[in-house]
């Protein structure tokens, strides 16, 4: 039996699990990163480096990235020596990125005109989703590009969703998807500052609460991951999350939607990420607003 080859741009939080999962089920994977400790990691794995694109595209017709900003991705796709511009006819480009949506548009237009295959198929379910294979997959995009990724798919997620033609479809429900997450990320913020303000635990409020309505996967996310063990390392970054929310809100401007609530929340990461936390994880949130809660107060 055949090995089949594929090949992966961002071997960060997202990618290197999900390449690890890949290699375990049996495939050959050639992996890019501008990291070289990422690098060594991904090899040690049992990936194979390239070390530019026009490698990459000559070992294989099946490849996907997985990277941190639209204008990244962009570049990896549209650049001079990009994938749009070196992939070999008939290759399956599978971008699980967020972006906005009319780029996810834009590059499906692209690799149609050079005669390739684009999914956008963003994911949720975060670094442990990634870590355990059990991410949720929203793809838009070519039926027949989907059936051919699907095998690969099953291998990274248990909730795959094809969601129509339209590349950025995906994209549109996973920028919502974020939005909620930057709701409940304040929310449960707010109210552990307000617990320990009164002198109640926050791990008798998490045992409580987590049987309650107030319960959510945010909130056993941030607290019972993060918060409880005093890390704030980045699994999902607060400026990250400050980029989806933003998507977001470009989102609503082109459906001259006004979200009121939405741009106050963004206003508010935004100070977050300014006063020094924006490299933290998203639980950081929780520092931020114990420190102004107490500034406010005095």
């Amino acid at each position: 039996m055949t090995v089949e080859k594929l090949g992966f741009i961002g071997l960060g939080n997202m990618g290197m699990p999900m390449t690890k999962n890949l290699i375990d089920a049996g495939y050959e994977v050639y992996g890019m990163d501008v990291n070289e400790e990422s690098l060594k990691t991904f090899e040690a794995q049992g990936g194979k480096v390239a070390q530019t694109t026009e490698e990459l595209v000559a070992q294989t017709t099946f490849i996907m990235t997985s990277l941190p900003t639209p204008k990244i991705v962009e570049a990896i796709y549209c650049g001079e020596q990009g994938l749009i511009e070196t992939a070999r006819e008939g290759t399956l480009l599978i971008d699980f990125s967020t972006v906005n949506p009319s780029l996810n548009d834009e590059l499906a237009d692209k690799c149609n005109a050079k005669g390739l295959k684009y999914l956008g198929a963003p994911v949720s379910g975060g670094v442990i989703g990634a870590v355990q294979a059990t991410l949720t997959i929203m793809v838009g995009g070519d039926e027949k590009a989907y059936e051919r990724a699907k095998p690969v798919f099953d291998v990274l997620g248990q909730n795959i969703f094809l969601l129509g033609d339209r590349s950025s479809v995906g994209t549109r429900i996973k920028l919502l998807n974020n939005l909620m997450i930057g709701f409940y990320t304040k929310g449960v913020a707010e109210m552990i500052v307000l617990a320990e303000s009164v002198g109640l635990s926050p791990d008798k409020v998490y045992e409580i609460l987590n049987v309650s309505y107030g319960q959510s996967k945010i909130y056993t996310r941030n607290y019972a991951e993060y918060m409880k063990n005093d890390d704030f390392n980045p699994g999902f970054s607060i400026d990250l999350l400050l980029k989806d929310m933003r998507l977001a809100q470009e989102m609503a401007m082109e459906g001259k939607v006004d979200l009121t609530f939405t741009n106050q929340l963004i206003e508010n990461y935004d100070k977050i990420s300014k006063e020094g936390y924006g490299h933290l994880d998203i639980s950081a949130t929780y520092l931020a607003t114990a420190k102004n809660a107490k500034e406010e107060g005095q």
